[in-house]
């Protein structure tokens, strides 16, 4: 693509623990396109990791340097487990579990809360993020717009950290599982994991932002599969189900907005021709991650992590092939089939059923 125009593109990111090293292969592919400028990011959780570290790569090499500071930050991830607390794969039907041992451990986060674990609250990707990123850089210099997600633990509301305000501490709450870890605190109140409030934010990309093509990357399945039975996949679903709500309640405002907009409404508003105008693709990872347990989300082991890179890869390859033209011209997702039936209310001529 040497030579070709750039196109000024517009990202959201996904979190999912270790299976943001999707989005890693993903962001690997699209960094390496000399045709796409990466305008914006909006990240929640490892999709809020992906976000930082490549802005910061940015800053050290361009595209090339960000594909090396993505690389370098997940192995440093793959890292950070102990050594035995993960049962590797045995073939490649197979996906990497929890030693019994780290099995047991967790289940006494659903008896213990953090502050009685974790009394120290020790965060091994805090000194991972210090060692790596260097926020005062990052915050003074010219780059990508960052729209980082925490949710306040005490009202719920959802927090956007930009560019101008990122802070490991701020890093730290948009991954901030309260099972797990304890709430950061910045300002004085307590933050957790931004996916509670928005996984992603897409929103700002639309109202602050400038590129005209946002392309959002899941790693939450928009369809689940059979209803779940037991006690435990029904708590796996129905975490997995609110941890994807607010990103569909934001998907069907956005769809809402460009309908009323591309039928005339609100001639005056500033943000109307924009939001009008706004081409949505999207990148999921519903294939390449169908049937990971969630507990895979916790296990950054390098080889599962690798995996998971290259399927990502190959997946932005697919979507390239068969859809990257559309970056530009067109949306190359259909909102509105995306979100099903009810997407949007009745129109005034409809007649009640």
């Amino acid at each position: 693509m040497r030579g070709a125009a750039q196109r000024p593109v517009a990202l959201a990111l996904q979190g999912g623990g270790a299976h943001g090293a999707f989005t890693w292969g993903v962001l690997d592919e699209l960094l390496q396109r000399d045709d796409l400028r990466i305008e914006a990011l909006s990240g929640t959780s490892a999709g809020a990791m992906n976000a930082i570290v490549l802005a910061h790569g940015l800053l050290d090499g361009g595209p090339a340097g960000a594909r090396e500071a993505l690389h370098r930050f997940w192995h440093a991830v793959s890292q950070q487990m102990p050594a035995g607390a993960i049962r590797p794969a045995r073939s490649d039907d197979e996906v990497p579990s929890l030693h019994p041992a780290a099995q047991a451990l967790l289940q006494w986060t659903r008896l213990l809360s953090p502050y009685a674990l974790n009394p120290l609250n020790l965060n091994p990707l805090r000194g991972l993020l210090e060692s790596q990123i260097d926020f005062e850089r990052l915050r003074a210099s010219r780059g990508p717009q960052l729209f980082i997600a925490a949710t306040n633990a005490n009202t719920g509301q959802l927090r956007l950290f930009r560019r101008h305000e990122l802070s490991v501490e701020a890093a730290l709450a948009s991954a901030c599982l309260p099972m797990v870890m304890q709430a950061v605190e910045i300002d004085g109140e307590p933050y957790w994991d931004g996916g509670y409030a928005a996984n992603p934010a897409l929103l700002p990309l639309v109202c602050e932002g400038t590129a005209p093509d946002l392309l959002i990357v899941t790693l939450n399945p928009r369809v689940f599969g059979e209803l779940p039975r037991t006690a435990s996949r029904i708590q796996q679903r129905a975490l997995e189900i609110g941890f994807n709500a607010c990103f569909l309640h934001e998907l069907r405002w956005l769809l809402q907005l460009q309908t009323l907009a591309r039928q005339g409404a609100w001639r005056g508003w500033g943000w109307r021709r924009r939001v009008a105008a706004l081409r949505v693709h999207v990148i999921e990872a519903d294939e390449q991650l169908a049937g990971l347990p969630l507990h895979t989300k916790l296990i950054p082991h390098r080889p599962f992590l690798e995996t998971l890179r290259d399927r990502g890869r190959a997946q932005a390859q697919a979507w390239l092939a068969q859809q990257g033209q559309a970056i530009g011209q067109h949306s190359s997702a259909d909102l509105a089939a995306l979100l099903g039936a009810g997407a949007l209310p009745p129109g005034p001529d409809a007649a009640p059923a």
